[in-house]
């Protein structure tokens, strides 16, 4: 089979490599839709994300949708359209067992953080455990079921934070994590949701995809002391300070967008003063079968899906993934010219 590999920064190869053979409780699937991520985009731009470096060829990806291929257990009936939970879960610690996705020592689709890599989606085949694909509604195209993974993070953060019914929300960034979870929150029950962002191309799509009012940095200020919740999804240092300052006095900031392991200045003055609640979000635990629900019942999320770029050209789609100013989410459709 074919699959795409990160060599090193900037060097993306396409390989002939052996189609994989499930075992016991694994299904084969055929790819159709690859997302890229952020941390797709470190891999391939950086050789790293974060201090996880790309010591191996790495196949990227951990957002997609497909189809069964095999099965051997009979199970799942080959072409049932999936998307896949890309985490393989770790052990339990304690204080942590209702957590599985902070468990230690396990792996996520598409990632150098473990030796050998876990490679990711970015193959014609790719087999996983049974027990992380998630069946598709017959109405849900598997361009827009490729945003499962993304909407699952949203829903996540939104989890973090609770009970948002009425509440005004603040969402820091366009890009189409921002997006979807503006989106995330409208389906929870926020009563009002503005998304602040310094490009207006992004604020556009945020505007189809259910945001009441959007904000350009740089042209419109953005109200103090006013919101109930701040997503805060861009992960730039700046962003984050600020949006201490945008929610209200006992309000809550999730901090959604990743950051550096690196020490970064951030003024902490206004989340004492304010008694401000601050969550971290990583990755999720169960809400893509929510993403899924929602996904089929709104196509208005397609709208995040910006381009569509054949595999043949693989290294385009990153470039035009890297620039927020032209696209929103990016996929790569996975050989499509197959028999």
């Amino acid at each position: 089979m074919k699959t795409i590999q990160i060599d090193s920064a900037t060097v993306l190869t396409e390989r002939e490599v052996p189609t994989p053979e499930p075992g016991e409780g694994e299904v084969r699937l055929r790819v159709d839709f690859v997302g890229i991520c952020g941390s797709d985009l470190h891999y391939y731009f950086e050789g790293a994300n974060g201090a996880f470096v790309v010591e191996e060829p790495l196949a990227p990806g951990h957002e997609l949708s497909g189809r069964v291929d095999l099965d051997p257990s009979g199970e799942w009936a080959p072409g049932t359209p999936v998307t896949v939970h890309p985490a393989r879960f770790g052990t339990p610690t304690e204080g942590t067992e209702e957590a599985p996705h902070l468990w230690p020592g396990g792996s996520y689709l598409g990632s150098a953080s473990t030796h050998p890599h876990t490679q990711g989606a970015l193959s014609e085949y790719l087999v996983v455990d049974a027990g992380m694909l998630r069946a598709l509604p017959a109405t849900l195209p598997l361009e827009r079921a490729a945003l499962a993974e993304p909407l699952a993070v949203a829903l996540h953060a939104v989890s973090r934070v609770g009970d948002v019914r009425g509440a005004r929300v603040l969402v820091s960034g366009a890009g189409p994590i921002g997006l979807l979870a503006a989106a995330a929150a409208r389906a929870r029950g926020a009563a009002h949701v503005t998304v602040v962002d310094v490009l207006p191309e992004p604020l556009a799509r945020a505007l189809a995809v259910g945001a009441d009012q959007v904000l350009r940095l740089g042209e419109d200020a953005v109200p103090a002391d006013s919101f109930d919740v701040v997503l805060e999804c861009s992960g730039a240092a700046p962003a984050v300070s600020a949006a201490f300052v945008a929610a209200r006095r006992l309000g809550v900031v999730a901090q959604v967008g990743m950051v550096p392991d690196v020490a970064r200045p951030v003024n902490l003055a206004p989340a004492i003063s304010k008694e401000l609640t601050v969550l971290g979000v990583f990755r999720f635990r169960d809400e893509i079968d929510e993403a899924v629900r929602m996904l089929d019942a709104d196509p208005s999320l397609g709208a995040v899906v910006t381009h569509v770029v054949d595999s043949a050209d693989a290294a385009r789609a990153f470039d035009v993934a890297r620039d927020s100013s032209v696209s929103g989410k990016v996929l790569v459709a996975a050989w499509p010219d197959r028999p």
